[in-house]
Formats: C-alpha cells, structure tokens, sequence
C-alpha cells in the first residue's frame, strides 16, 4: 500500500515536463545540464552596462524557448518565482547611495538603478535558462545527467530522494490542515503559529520515521549506499555540439561586452 502510494506520487514531480518532440526534447540531458550552466554563468559575468550584449543573451532563450515549444503562458507562470528578486530591485534605487538621478520627478540612485537593472536582466535570463531545462528534462533524467557528469553518487542520491517524496511531504502536509480546519481550528495570523509550528514538528517527525523506515527497508534489499546506473552510455557528439550553440552565443557576447 505504502509502496503504490509514494509511486503514484512520484509522477508528481514531472509535472514541470512539458511534453513534446522538439530537437530540445530529444537533446541527451547532460549536454543540456552544462550547456545550461555555461549560460546561465555567461549571463552573470556580464557586466551590468553592456545593455545590448542582455539583448543578446535574452534573444538566445527566447529563441529556444520557441523551439522547444513552451507555451507563454507556462514560461510566465513559472517566472513568477522571481518576483521577490525583481520587489527588491525595486527597492534599490530608492535606499542605495551614490549619485542621484531624477526620474518622473522622483530622486533615484543612479548606482541603485543599475543595480536594479543588473538584477532583473539576470534573474530572468538565468530563471528563463532554467525554465527551458525543466520543461524539456525529467527529473529522472537530470539525475541520470548528474551521475554521468560525474557529480558525487551520495549528492545525487539525496536530490533524488529529495524530489521522490516532496510531493508526498506537501500532500501530507495539505491533510493536517484538512484535519485542522475540520476541527474548526483556521490558522492565518501570527498569534496563531503556535499550531502551525505544532503542526510542522509533527511533519518533521513523521518524514524522519518515514525515512529510517525507507532505509532500512533498502538496506535489506542489498543498498550500497549509491543508486546503480542501469543506463550507462556515451553522449552523441552531435548533441553537445548542438547543446553548446547558446553558451557558445552567450561568450561571445561575453567577451565582446568585456573588451567594449
């Protein structure tokens, strides 16, 4: 029963997977997991002045976002994880020091107003990268990519486990509020954390006997301490060339924004 339960949830975490056939689909996952990284690293070392070369870089995602075929209205929902980012890049130009400026009346931090630009072209240029990887890659898939790049078995293991049972612990946590609204106990306010915390404890322990019980139920199964990788094969060429086009992209314009 327990064993059905937490397989039915697992299909939980893909539901970021947004299927389809496109040649970002079909790229090998490793290649897309570096040439994901290369970018998003390119992004984050241009420096904030080179306007056009953030041009370049978001012109590059867009681009493959149309080719992966990701719909915009998933590409903008999921964007909305940056929105604490982009509140504070609000905030800068208004408590950073420095040269002001005077924008629609309004004295602005010059200093502040880069930085704010800075951190938004970033971090939607990065979260649009990371968006793509997410909706073309299952998260069976990106952990097959971490083991073949090498990435530590024991690391790989503990992401995996972690996104096996998230859904579950959220589910889980979704009935205790059930049972605490059936018994006609809403908690919203801050004077009423006190059962919220209650709550969250019992989670804690739940999830920790959860885990030694899953353990010891591998242990007797023959666990090593690693997950075998029953696929082993070697990456095509083509695949990292075709993967290596944006990062390739990304570093020219890089470099062009550095030496400009």
């Amino acid at each position: 029963m327990a064993g059905g339960h937490v397989e039915g949830r697992v299909g939980g975490v893909g539901h970021l997977v947004v299927h389809g056939h496109s040649p970002v689909h079909r790229l090998a996952p490793e290649a897309k997991v570096v040439a994901t990284f290369a970018f998003v690293i390119c992004v984050a070392l241009t420096p904030r002045e080179q306007i056009w070369a953030f041009g370049v870089h978001a012109a590059v995602a867009i681009s493959i976002v149309a080719l992966a075929g990701v719909p915009t209205r998933v590409l903008l929902a999921r964007l909305a994880v940056i929105i604490p980012f982009l509140t504070f890049a609000v905030l800068v130009p208004f408590v950073a020091g420095g040269e002001e400026v005077d924008v629609l009346g309004v004295g602005l931090s010059r200093d502040g107003l880069w930085g704010a630009w800075n951190v938004a072209a970033k971090a939607s240029i990065g979260a649009t990268a990371s968006i793509i990887l997410s909706a073309t890659t299952s998260v069976p898939e990106i952990l097959k990519a971490l083991t073949r790049l090498r990435v530590p078995r024991v690391l790989v293991s503990i992401m995996s486990f972690m996104m096996r049972y998230l859904d579950l612990l959220v589910d889980q946590l979704g009935r205790m509020r059930t049972s605490m609204t059936a018994r006609c106990h809403d908690p919203r306010w801050l004077w009423q954390a006190k059962p919220i915390a209650s709550s969250a404890g019992a989670l804690f322990v739940r999830s920790y006997e959860r885990g030694e019980r899953v353990h010891q139920a591998m242990l007797s199964r023959g666990f090593s301490g690693t997950m075998p990788d029953t696929e082993e094969r070697a990456t095509p060429g083509a695949d990292w060339a075709r993967a290596a086009l944006p990062p390739v992209v990304a570093l020219a314009a890089l470099l062009s924004a550095v030496v400009l």
